[in-house]
Protein backbone atom coordinates (compact mmCIF):
# COMPACT_ATOMS: atom_id res chain seq x y z
CA UNK A 1 0.00 0.00 0.00
CA UNK A 2 2.79 2.45 0.84
CA UNK A 3 4.46 1.78 -2.52
CA UNK A 4 1.14 2.35 -4.31
CA UNK A 5 0.71 5.63 -2.42
CA UNK A 6 4.12 6.91 -3.49
CA UNK A 7 3.48 6.00 -7.11
CA UNK A 8 0.23 7.95 -6.96
CA UNK A 9 1.90 10.97 -5.38
CA UNK A 10 4.63 11.00 -8.03
CA UNK A 11 2.16 11.43 -10.91
CA UNK A 12 2.47 14.40 -13.24
CA UNK A 13 0.66 17.61 -12.28
CA UNK A 14 -2.44 18.86 -14.06
CA UNK A 15 -1.88 21.14 -17.02
CA UNK A 16 -4.67 23.68 -16.45
CA UNK A 17 -4.92 26.47 -13.92
CA UNK A 18 -7.63 28.83 -12.71
CA UNK A 19 -6.71 32.40 -13.61
CA UNK A 20 -8.77 35.12 -11.91
CA UNK A 21 -9.02 38.84 -12.77
CA UNK A 22 -6.56 41.25 -11.13
CA UNK A 23 -4.23 38.36 -10.21
CA UNK A 24 -6.56 37.23 -7.40
CA UNK A 25 -5.27 33.89 -6.16
CA UNK A 26 -2.03 34.05 -8.13
CA UNK A 27 -0.08 34.09 -4.86
CA UNK A 28 -1.07 32.23 -1.68
CA UNK A 29 -3.80 34.02 0.26
CA UNK A 30 -2.82 35.75 3.49
CA UNK A 31 -5.26 36.71 6.22
CA UNK A 32 -7.13 35.72 9.37
CA UNK A 33 -9.91 33.18 10.03
CA UNK A 34 -12.27 32.96 12.99
CA UNK A 35 -12.42 29.18 13.50
CA UNK A 36 -9.26 28.29 15.41
CA UNK A 37 -9.78 31.30 17.67
CA UNK A 38 -13.52 31.13 18.35
CA UNK A 39 -15.15 28.09 16.71
CA UNK A 40 -18.92 28.63 16.60
CA UNK A 41 -18.72 31.43 19.18
CA UNK A 42 -18.37 34.00 16.42
CA UNK A 43 -20.03 37.39 16.06
CA UNK A 44 -19.71 40.76 14.40
CA UNK A 45 -17.74 42.35 17.22
CA UNK A 46 -15.04 39.65 17.15
CA UNK A 47 -14.72 39.80 13.37
CA UNK A 48 -14.37 43.58 13.35
CA UNK A 49 -11.92 43.52 16.27
CA UNK A 50 -9.77 41.06 14.34
CA UNK A 51 -9.92 43.30 11.28
CA UNK A 52 -8.82 46.31 13.30
CA UNK A 53 -6.02 44.27 14.92
CA UNK A 54 -4.79 43.18 11.50
CA UNK A 55 -4.44 46.84 10.58
CA UNK A 56 -3.09 48.26 13.86
CA UNK A 57 -0.59 45.49 14.62
CA UNK A 58 1.15 45.58 11.24
CA UNK A 59 -0.32 42.47 9.61
CA UNK A 60 -2.04 44.35 6.81
CA UNK A 61 1.20 46.13 5.92
CA UNK A 62 2.90 42.73 5.75
CA UNK A 63 0.31 41.37 3.29
CA UNK A 64 -2.38 39.77 5.47
CA UNK A 65 -5.57 41.14 3.91
CA UNK A 66 -8.42 38.59 4.15
CA UNK A 67 -10.72 38.57 7.21
CA UNK A 68 -12.59 35.27 6.93
CA UNK A 69 -15.80 34.42 8.78
CA UNK A 70 -15.88 30.66 9.29
CA UNK A 71 -18.81 28.40 10.23
CA UNK A 72 -21.91 29.30 12.30
CA UNK A 73 -22.61 32.77 10.87
CA UNK A 74 -26.07 32.00 9.50
CA UNK A 75 -29.53 31.19 10.83
CA UNK A 76 -29.40 27.51 11.73
CA UNK A 77 -33.05 26.71 11.07
CA UNK A 78 -32.90 27.07 7.30
CA UNK A 79 -33.08 29.36 4.29
CA UNK A 80 -35.41 32.19 3.38
CA UNK A 81 -38.73 30.64 2.35
CA UNK A 82 -39.09 32.88 -0.70
CA UNK A 83 -35.59 33.58 -2.03
CA UNK A 84 -33.97 30.39 -0.67
CA UNK A 85 -30.99 32.52 0.33
CA UNK A 86 -28.87 31.83 3.38
CA UNK A 87 -29.74 34.26 6.17
CA UNK A 88 -27.23 35.86 8.55
CA UNK A 89 -27.89 35.39 12.25
CA UNK A 90 -28.87 38.96 13.10
CA UNK A 91 -28.34 38.37 16.81
CA UNK A 92 -24.65 37.69 16.17
CA UNK A 93 -24.38 39.91 13.09
CA UNK A 94 -26.87 42.75 13.62
CA UNK A 95 -25.69 44.58 10.49
CA UNK A 96 -25.73 41.44 8.41
CA UNK A 97 -22.76 40.06 6.54
CA UNK A 98 -22.96 42.89 4.01
CA UNK A 99 -22.67 45.44 6.82
CA UNK A 100 -19.60 43.68 8.21
CA UNK A 101 -18.14 43.50 4.71
CA UNK A 102 -18.61 47.25 4.29
CA UNK A 103 -16.67 47.97 7.48
CA UNK A 104 -13.89 45.54 6.58
CA UNK A 105 -13.59 47.02 3.11
CA UNK A 106 -13.40 50.49 4.62
CA UNK A 107 -10.22 49.37 6.38
CA UNK A 108 -8.69 48.38 3.04
CA UNK A 109 -9.17 44.66 3.75
CA UNK A 110 -11.13 41.85 2.10
CA UNK A 111 -13.76 39.58 3.63
CA UNK A 112 -14.35 35.85 3.40
CA UNK A 113 -17.30 33.56 4.11
CA UNK A 114 -17.75 29.84 4.75
CA UNK A 115 -20.02 27.07 3.49
CA UNK A 116 -19.88 23.35 2.71
CA UNK A 117 -20.38 21.17 -0.37
CA UNK A 118 -23.03 19.18 1.46
CA UNK A 119 -26.46 19.53 3.01
CA UNK A 120 -25.08 21.05 6.22
CA UNK A 121 -21.89 22.75 7.29
CA UNK A 122 -19.62 20.93 9.72
CA UNK A 123 -21.30 22.88 12.53
CA UNK A 124 -24.77 21.77 11.40
CA UNK A 125 -25.84 24.97 9.61
CA UNK A 126 -27.45 25.15 6.15
CA UNK A 127 -24.91 24.45 3.40
CA UNK A 128 -24.76 24.92 -0.34
CA UNK A 129 -25.18 21.71 -2.31
CA UNK A 130 -28.07 22.26 -4.72
CA UNK A 131 -28.01 26.01 -4.03
CA UNK A 132 -24.64 26.91 -5.51
CA UNK A 133 -25.84 29.59 -7.93
CA UNK A 134 -28.09 31.25 -5.34
CA UNK A 135 -25.35 31.28 -2.72
CA UNK A 136 -22.64 32.55 -5.05
CA UNK A 137 -24.91 35.41 -6.19
CA UNK A 138 -25.83 36.20 -2.57
CA UNK A 139 -22.19 36.38 -1.48
CA UNK A 140 -21.27 38.53 -4.47
CA UNK A 141 -24.08 40.94 -3.60
CA UNK A 142 -22.86 41.11 0.00
CA UNK A 143 -19.34 42.02 -1.12
CA UNK A 144 -17.63 38.73 -0.31
CA UNK A 145 -14.08 38.27 -1.63
CA UNK A 146 -13.20 34.72 -0.48
CA UNK A 147 -15.04 31.43 -0.02
CA UNK A 148 -13.85 28.59 2.19
CA UNK A 149 -15.86 25.58 1.01
CA UNK A 150 -15.90 22.59 3.36
CA UNK A 151 -16.74 18.90 2.90
CA UNK A 152 -19.32 17.87 5.52
CA UNK A 153 -22.68 16.06 5.20
CA UNK A 154 -22.32 14.75 1.66
CA UNK A 155 -25.58 13.28 0.29
CA UNK A 156 -25.52 9.61 -0.61
CA UNK A 157 -26.03 10.37 -4.30
CA UNK A 158 -22.82 12.43 -4.28
CA UNK A 159 -20.48 9.93 -2.65
CA UNK A 160 -17.62 8.52 -4.73
CA UNK A 161 -17.73 4.96 -5.98
CA UNK A 162 -14.08 4.54 -5.00
CA UNK A 163 -11.51 6.54 -3.06
CA UNK A 164 -7.85 7.35 -3.04
CA UNK A 165 -5.74 6.23 -0.13
CA UNK A 166 -6.05 8.56 2.85
CA UNK A 167 -3.41 7.40 5.31
CA UNK A 168 -4.57 5.85 8.56
CA UNK A 169 -2.48 7.05 11.50
CA UNK A 170 -1.82 4.87 14.53
CA UNK A 171 0.72 3.30 16.86
CA UNK A 172 2.88 0.48 15.56
CA UNK A 173 4.07 -2.57 17.50
CA UNK A 174 7.29 -0.73 18.28
CA UNK A 175 5.41 2.20 19.83
CA UNK A 176 6.08 4.55 16.91
CA UNK A 177 3.25 6.71 15.63
CA UNK A 178 2.66 7.07 11.91
CA UNK A 179 1.14 5.65 8.76
CA UNK A 180 0.28 2.03 9.53
CA UNK A 181 0.03 0.93 5.89
CA UNK A 182 -3.76 0.99 5.66
CA UNK A 183 -6.22 3.49 4.25
CA UNK A 184 -9.30 5.14 5.74
CA UNK A 185 -11.65 3.96 3.00
CA UNK A 186 -15.30 3.01 3.04
CA UNK A 187 -15.72 2.23 -0.64
CA UNK A 188 -12.41 0.67 -1.63
CA UNK A 189 -9.40 1.83 -3.58
CA UNK A 190 -9.78 3.23 -7.08
CA UNK A 191 -8.15 1.22 -9.87
CA UNK A 192 -4.81 2.29 -11.28
CA UNK A 193 -5.20 5.14 -13.74
CA UNK A 194 -8.56 6.25 -12.36
CA UNK A 195 -9.46 9.80 -13.44
CA UNK A 196 -10.23 11.60 -10.18
CA UNK A 197 -11.21 14.76 -12.07
CA UNK A 198 -14.40 12.91 -13.00
CA UNK A 199 -15.19 11.81 -9.45
CA UNK A 200 -18.28 12.99 -7.61
CA UNK A 201 -16.03 14.99 -5.28
CA UNK A 202 -14.51 16.90 -8.19
CA UNK A 203 -17.93 17.54 -9.69
CA UNK A 204 -19.36 18.84 -6.39
CA UNK A 205 -16.57 21.36 -6.07
CA UNK A 206 -16.59 22.26 -9.75
CA UNK A 207 -20.27 23.27 -9.57
CA UNK A 208 -19.50 25.88 -6.92
CA UNK A 209 -16.41 27.03 -8.79
CA UNK A 210 -18.49 27.62 -11.92
CA UNK A 211 -21.11 29.48 -9.87
CA UNK A 212 -18.48 31.79 -8.40
CA UNK A 213 -16.94 32.48 -11.82
CA UNK A 214 -20.38 33.42 -13.16
CA UNK A 215 -20.65 36.39 -10.77
CA UNK A 216 -19.64 39.96 -11.54
CA UNK A 217 -17.39 39.94 -8.48
CA UNK A 218 -14.06 38.12 -8.15
CA UNK A 219 -14.19 35.65 -5.26
CA UNK A 220 -11.12 33.64 -4.30
CA UNK A 221 -12.10 29.96 -4.11
CA UNK A 222 -10.55 27.94 -1.27
CA UNK A 223 -11.57 24.29 -1.38
CA UNK A 224 -11.55 22.58 2.02
CA UNK A 225 -12.15 19.00 0.88
CA UNK A 226 -9.56 17.30 3.12
CA UNK A 227 -7.36 15.79 0.41
CA UNK A 228 -10.11 13.54 -0.96
CA UNK A 229 -10.06 12.14 -4.50
CA UNK A 230 -6.40 13.09 -5.08
CA UNK A 231 -7.51 16.72 -5.17
CA UNK A 232 -4.01 17.99 -5.99
CA UNK A 233 -4.22 16.31 -9.42
CA UNK A 234 -7.25 18.26 -10.66
CA UNK A 235 -8.05 21.21 -8.38
CA UNK A 236 -5.75 23.69 -10.14
CA UNK A 237 -8.39 24.08 -12.85
CA UNK A 238 -11.17 24.55 -10.30
CA UNK A 239 -9.93 26.63 -7.36
CA UNK A 240 -7.16 28.89 -6.11
CA UNK A 241 -6.23 26.58 -3.22
CA UNK A 242 -7.18 23.14 -2.01
CA UNK A 243 -6.80 21.36 1.28
CA UNK A 244 -4.43 18.44 0.92
CA UNK A 245 -4.97 16.94 4.39
CA UNK A 246 -7.40 16.64 7.27
CA UNK A 247 -7.73 19.30 9.94
CA UNK A 248 -4.78 20.71 11.80
CA UNK A 249 -4.60 20.92 15.61
CA UNK A 250 -2.18 22.93 17.79
CA UNK A 251 -0.05 19.87 18.43
CA UNK A 252 3.40 19.42 16.90
CA UNK A 253 2.82 15.76 16.16
CA UNK A 254 -0.08 16.78 13.94
CA UNK A 255 2.01 19.52 12.32
CA UNK A 256 4.64 16.91 11.39
CA UNK A 257 1.99 14.56 9.99
CA UNK A 258 0.65 17.28 7.72
CA UNK A 259 4.16 18.33 6.66
CA UNK A 260 4.91 14.74 5.78
CA UNK A 261 1.83 14.38 3.59
CA UNK A 262 2.25 17.75 1.92
CA UNK A 263 5.92 17.12 1.09
CA UNK A 264 4.85 14.73 -1.67
CA UNK A 265 2.57 17.24 -3.44
CA UNK A 266 4.96 20.11 -4.18
CA UNK A 267 4.98 19.61 -7.95
CA UNK A 268 1.25 20.31 -8.12
CA UNK A 269 1.49 23.84 -6.70
CA UNK A 270 2.58 27.12 -8.25
CA UNK A 271 1.18 30.43 -9.43
CA UNK A 272 -2.66 30.49 -9.25
CA UNK A 273 -2.92 27.14 -7.44
CA UNK A 274 -1.76 26.31 -3.93
CA UNK A 275 -1.62 23.22 -1.72
CA UNK A 276 -3.35 24.08 1.57
CA UNK A 277 -2.19 22.14 4.67
CA UNK A 278 -4.81 24.02 6.76
CA UNK A 279 -4.70 27.21 8.78
CA UNK A 280 -1.95 28.43 11.07
CA UNK A 281 -1.97 27.46 14.75
CA UNK A 282 0.58 30.08 15.82
CA UNK A 283 -0.52 31.28 19.27
CA UNK A 284 -2.70 28.23 20.00
CA UNK A 285 -2.30 25.12 22.12
CA UNK A 286 0.98 24.01 23.63
CA UNK A 287 3.33 24.54 20.71
CA UNK A 288 6.77 25.52 22.00
CA UNK A 289 8.69 28.41 20.48
CA UNK A 290 10.85 26.08 18.33
CA UNK A 291 7.74 24.18 17.22
CA UNK A 292 5.93 27.40 16.38
CA UNK A 293 8.88 28.60 14.33
CA UNK A 294 9.00 25.30 12.43
CA UNK A 295 5.25 25.32 11.80
CA UNK A 296 5.26 28.82 10.34
CA UNK A 297 8.54 28.38 8.46
CA UNK A 298 7.31 25.36 6.55
CA UNK A 299 3.83 26.72 5.84
CA UNK A 300 5.55 29.76 4.34
CA UNK A 301 8.16 27.67 2.50
CA UNK A 302 5.52 25.30 1.10
CA UNK A 303 3.77 28.42 -0.24
CA UNK A 304 0.62 27.49 1.60
CA UNK A 305 -2.07 30.08 2.22
CA UNK A 306 -1.06 31.87 5.43
CA UNK A 307 -4.31 32.20 7.34
CA UNK A 308 -3.87 33.18 11.00
CA UNK A 309 -6.28 31.53 13.42
CA UNK A 310 -5.83 33.01 16.89
CA UNK A 311 -6.97 35.95 19.04
CA UNK A 312 -4.60 38.65 17.82
CA UNK A 313 -5.28 40.76 20.89
CA UNK A 314 -3.65 38.13 23.12
CA UNK A 315 -0.81 37.11 20.82
CA UNK A 316 2.68 37.49 22.23
CA UNK A 317 5.20 39.74 20.54
CA UNK A 318 7.39 36.69 19.90
CA UNK A 319 4.62 34.98 17.95
CA UNK A 320 3.75 38.23 16.20
CA UNK A 321 7.36 38.52 15.05
CA UNK A 322 7.22 34.98 13.68
CA UNK A 323 4.06 35.74 11.66
CA UNK A 324 5.64 38.94 10.35
CA UNK A 325 9.04 37.45 9.43
CA UNK A 326 9.94 39.37 6.25
CA UNK A 327 12.19 36.73 4.71
CA UNK A 328 9.62 33.94 4.95
CA UNK A 329 6.77 36.18 3.81
CA UNK A 330 8.83 37.37 0.84
CA UNK A 331 9.47 33.77 -0.16
CA UNK A 332 5.80 32.82 0.21
CA UNK A 333 4.70 35.82 -1.87
CA UNK A 334 7.53 35.89 -4.41
CA UNK A 335 6.24 37.47 -7.65
CA UNK A 336 8.73 35.70 -9.93
CA UNK A 337 9.17 32.18 -8.53
CA UNK A 338 5.87 30.34 -8.02
CA UNK A 339 7.13 26.91 -6.99
CA UNK A 340 7.23 26.04 -3.28
CA UNK A 341 10.34 24.83 -1.51
CA UNK A 342 10.79 21.08 -1.83
CA UNK A 343 12.71 18.45 0.13
CA UNK A 344 16.17 17.74 -1.22
CA UNK A 345 17.13 15.30 1.53
CA UNK A 346 14.98 13.47 4.07
CA UNK A 347 17.67 13.36 6.75
CA UNK A 348 16.64 10.83 9.40
CA UNK A 349 15.09 8.55 6.76
CA UNK A 350 16.07 7.51 3.25
CA UNK A 351 14.81 9.96 0.63
CA UNK A 352 11.12 9.70 -0.33
CA UNK A 353 10.24 7.96 2.92
CA UNK A 354 6.64 8.41 4.09
CA UNK A 355 7.02 8.96 7.84
CA UNK A 356 4.57 10.94 9.98
CA UNK A 357 6.90 11.54 12.92
CA UNK A 358 10.11 12.27 10.98
CA UNK A 359 9.26 13.93 7.67
CA UNK A 360 11.80 15.36 5.26
CA UNK A 361 14.21 17.60 7.18
CA UNK A 362 16.13 19.45 4.43
CA UNK A 363 14.21 21.73 2.05
CA UNK A 364 15.18 24.39 -0.50
CA UNK A 365 13.51 26.71 -2.99
CA UNK A 366 14.44 29.52 -5.36
CA UNK A 367 13.35 33.11 -4.85
CA UNK A 368 14.22 36.61 -5.97
CA UNK A 369 16.17 36.98 -2.68
CA UNK A 370 18.23 33.85 -3.25
CA UNK A 371 17.83 30.19 -2.34
CA UNK A 372 15.80 29.58 0.80
CA UNK A 373 17.10 26.61 2.82
CA UNK A 374 15.16 25.20 5.78
CA UNK A 375 16.54 22.47 8.07
CA UNK A 376 14.12 20.88 10.54
CA UNK A 377 15.34 18.95 13.57
CA UNK A 378 12.69 16.27 14.15
CA UNK A 379 14.67 14.62 16.96
CA UNK A 380 14.49 15.20 20.72
CA UNK A 381 17.83 16.92 21.23
CA UNK A 382 19.92 19.72 19.78
CA UNK A 383 22.05 18.64 16.82
CA UNK A 384 24.32 20.11 14.18
CA UNK A 385 22.73 20.19 10.74
CA UNK A 386 24.66 21.08 7.60
CA UNK A 387 23.39 22.92 4.55
CA UNK A 388 25.80 21.33 2.08
CA UNK A 389 25.91 23.31 -1.15
CA UNK A 390 26.72 20.14 -3.09
CA UNK A 391 23.31 18.72 -2.12
CA UNK A 392 21.16 21.83 -2.65
CA UNK A 393 19.66 22.15 -6.15
CA UNK A 394 21.06 25.09 -8.08
CA UNK A 395 24.11 25.65 -5.86
CA UNK A 396 27.72 24.76 -6.62
CA UNK A 397 29.61 22.40 -4.36
CA UNK A 398 32.60 24.76 -4.04
CA UNK A 399 30.65 27.93 -4.62
CA UNK A 400 30.93 31.07 -2.50
CA UNK A 401 27.66 32.46 -1.18
CA UNK A 402 26.44 35.14 1.16
CA UNK A 403 24.39 33.63 3.99
CA UNK A 404 21.61 35.40 5.91
CA UNK A 405 19.96 33.90 8.99
CA UNK A 406 16.27 34.44 8.22
CA UNK A 407 15.24 34.41 11.90
CA UNK A 408 17.63 37.16 12.98
CA UNK A 409 18.25 38.96 9.69
CA UNK A 410 21.98 38.84 10.41
CA UNK A 411 24.54 38.22 7.70
CA UNK A 412 26.83 35.26 8.29
CA UNK A 413 29.27 36.55 5.68
CA UNK A 414 30.62 34.76 2.64
CA UNK A 415 30.72 30.98 2.92
CA UNK A 416 32.28 28.23 0.81
CA UNK A 417 30.81 24.73 0.40
CA UNK A 418 28.25 24.74 3.21
CA UNK A 419 26.96 25.96 6.58
CA UNK A 420 26.73 24.14 9.91
CA UNK A 421 23.90 25.18 12.22
CA UNK A 422 23.11 24.09 15.78
CA UNK A 423 19.37 23.39 15.72
CA UNK A 424 17.33 22.79 18.85
CA UNK A 425 14.84 19.95 19.08
CA UNK A 426 11.80 20.62 16.85
CA UNK A 427 13.27 23.93 15.65
CA UNK A 428 14.09 24.90 12.07
CA UNK A 429 17.12 26.81 10.82
CA UNK A 430 16.16 29.05 7.89
CA UNK A 431 18.89 30.49 5.66
CA UNK A 432 18.97 32.66 2.57
CA UNK A 433 21.82 31.69 0.26
CA UNK A 434 22.66 34.58 -2.05
CA UNK A 435 25.07 35.43 -4.84
CA UNK A 436 27.57 38.25 -4.43
CA UNK A 437 30.67 36.57 -2.99
CA UNK A 438 32.43 35.65 -6.20
CA UNK A 439 35.27 38.08 -5.48
CA UNK A 440 35.34 37.68 -1.71
CA UNK A 441 38.80 37.35 -0.19
CA UNK A 442 37.74 36.09 3.25
CA UNK A 443 35.52 33.08 3.82
CA UNK A 444 34.01 31.56 6.92
CA UNK A 445 34.25 27.98 5.65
Amino acid sequence: MAALLLLTLAAAPAAYALVQPDNVGRLPAMGWNSWNAYGCDVDEAKILQAANDVVSKGYQAAGYNYINIDDCWSVKTGRDNVTHQLMPNLTSFPNGISGVADEIHALGLKVGIYSSAGTETCGGYPASIGYESIDAATWAAWGIDYLKYDNCYIPDNWTDVCTSCKPDWGYGHDGSYGFNGTCLDTTGDCPAGYNYSQSSTAKRYRIMGDALMAQNRTILYSMCEWGDAEVWTWANATANSWRTTGDITPDFRRVLQIMNENSFYSNYAGFTGHNDPDMLEVGNGNLTLPETRSHFAFWAAMKAPLIIGTDLGNLSQTNTDILLNPYLLDFNQDPVYGAPAQPYKWGVNPDWTFNATNPAEYWAGDSTNGTLVAMLNTLNGTRTMRADFAEIPGLQARGRYKIIDAWTGESMGCVRSGVDMHVESHDTAVLLVQQGCENATSLLY
